[in-house]
């Protein structure tokens, strides 16, 4: 079992994500806000979990938005699109007016995140996995 669950580990660098988009976002405060992220992944491997999701939106290395997610299940050798759970709030020293002229004059190429993410598989064995300067708009454009 052992064997075969190292062997399913070592898939989980193949796993890709291929889209980023919104189902809703629901204010929750004047620096806070609930998101559903629908998010498609390619899975080549078996069942993972996904977990304790926490990441950084920055524009041209200022860190902008702090976002944290919950857990999904990634099922097996699939291409699907999940829908995920979470929750952002403005850094400390950002506020909602700082950004309007970031969104509607800055470059969306310098939208770039720090992801870091808990995987497992069935068997409870996983990693813990980072992503520094992930580009935003080509994870969102189609």
């Amino acid at each position: 079992m052992v064997m075969a669950a190292g062997c399913s580990m070592s898939k989980v660098k193949d796993i890709t994500v291929t889209s980023v988009d919104f189902k809703y976002i629901a204010p929750t405060s004047s620096r806070s806000l609930d998101a559903v992220l629908l998010i498609g992944i390619s899975n080549p491997a078996g069942t993972f979990s996904v977990s304790d999701l926490s990441g950084t939106v920055k524009y041209a290395d200022r860190p902008l938005v702090n976002v944290e997610g919950g857990e999904i299940l990634l099922e097996k050798k699939s291409e699907k699109v999940y829908e995920y759970p979470c929750s952002a709030s403005l850094v400390d020293g950002v506020s909602l007016l700082s950004l309007l002229p970031l969104l509607s004059q800055g470059n969306p190429d310098r939208l770039t995140a720090d992801i870091k993410l808990h995987v497992a598989n069935k068997h409870g064995l996983g990693t813990d996995l980072a992503f520094n300067d992930l580009s935003i708009t080509k994870l969102t454009s189609r």
